[in-house]
């Protein structure tokens, strides 16, 4: 098979859920020698992210903002390419294809009322999803999604038949593991300028990320004397923290954020490695690859009890409800305490993260790419 990946976004150098999940699926794709992968992308600085495979080629390719290098330049280039089949990888894909178009719907927040907002280009994304989607899932061959969760979300909301609908989850790349280099975590916990134990929380701007029930949560124990370690944010800048900590009455939180930036995949592990706890207690996830990554590097982690994070979590995790700061605050604070519950969430997250492989999720697709051709 000539397989064709769509990965607009795959090189450029921030990345974030969805371009990781095409990554590490790329890699292991193009581990299949007996089948050929054309991966189109939009021209960017990160080349060096892709393997050096026989079988993977890739296409960079122009064409403008993302609606009119979806719909009109890639199914061009894919017929050019002379593959047999388009994978699109981020929700959303080109309403005509010269050939059969599988697509990756991760979720369909997006077309949910219960969470809005988010920065302009995020809003702008959920506009151009709400126009695709529907019309996508008519015109696609197969539907795939990352959990049974979204799987039922997509056909009860959609009206898609579940036979067209097939769920492949997500992974946790063998970098995330437990680090025993004390070189290393020294150099990483140097240059993001992070203390010796602390809470970590990946965060962004986007509403789903439950930021300003998380603070809640934190000045709830800060007020019971229960805060004993800093917060440290990544991927949220102090314009957006600050004003989040107005809007929720709690600036008293401010000594207790460190805040480090945008953290590179390759450094995240490390990150992972020298936290004491990990928070993900989004309002909404369709997987929660964090949830897997933290496991792995044997983290113990905190989640939320809905969506799809306790089909990622198992028993594995904490879990708490997103929209209450007290269970949020309640769950932390036995995180904090518990060295023998710590200790047990370790191993059992290990044990958890282990079970979900990309080499796994290659087979999967590839399974799934022969029966539509």
């Amino acid at each position: 098979m000539i397989i064709g990946i769509e990965a607009q976004r795959l090189l450029r150098p921030h990345k974030h859920g969805m371009d990781i999940v095409a990554l590490e699926t790329i890699r292991a794709l193009a581990a299949h020698r007996d089948h050929e992968f054309v991966v189109f992308v939009k021209p960017d600085t990160d080349r060096a992210c892709l393997p050096d495979a026989p079988n993977l080629h890739v296409v960079d390719l122009h064409g403008g903002p993302y609606p009119v290098w979806e719909q009109w330049a890639l199914p061009k280039a894919v017929k050019q390419a002379g593959v047999d089949l388009l994978h699109c990888t981020a929700n959303t894909a080109p309403l005509r294809s010269s050939v059969p178009v599988i697509v990756t719907l991760h979720d369909i927040i997006f077309l949910e009322k219960a969470i809005v907002g988010g920065t302009a280009y995020q809003q702008f994304g959920n506009v151009y999803r709400r126009w695709n989607v529907p019309s996508v899932v008519k015109t696609a061959d197969r539907i795939l999604t990352v959990s049974h969760y979204e799987r039922e979300r997509i056909i009860d909301h959609l009206r898609v038949a579940p036979e067209r609908v097939i769920t492949v989850h997500n992974a946790v790349s063998p970098t995330f593991r437990v680090i025993d280099d004390l070189v290393k975590l020294a150099d990483v916990q140097a240059s993001f300028a992070l203390p010796d134990e602390f809470i970590f929380f990946l965060g962004n701007a986007d509403p789903k990320k439950n930021v300003p029930n998380v603070l809640r949560a934190l000045l709830l124990l800060k007020q019971r004397g229960q805060l004993t370690l800093p917060l440290v944010m990544a991927n949220v800048s102090a314009g957006y923290v600050d004003k989040v900590l107005a809007e929720t009455g709690t600036t008293a939180l401010k000594p207790d954020i460190i805040l480090c930036g945008y953290i590179p995949n390759p450094l995240l592990p490390a990150v992972y490695n020298l936290a004491t706890v990990f928070l993900c207690p989004s309002l909404r996830e369709s997987f929660g690859l964090p949830i897997l990554e933290s496991m792995a590097c044997g983290t113990p982690v905190l989640t939320a009890s809905t969506s799809a994070m306790p089909e990622v979590a198992g028993d594995a995790a904490l879990l708490a409800d997103p929209a209450s700061p007290q269970a949020m605050a309640d769950q932390l604070a036995r995180l904090l305490t518990d060295t023998d519950l710590c200790l047990s969430l370790r191993q059992r997250g290990l044990e958890r993260a282990a079970l979900f492989s990309w080499a796994n999720t290659a087979k999967q697709l590839l399974d799934v790419y022969a029966g539509v051709l």
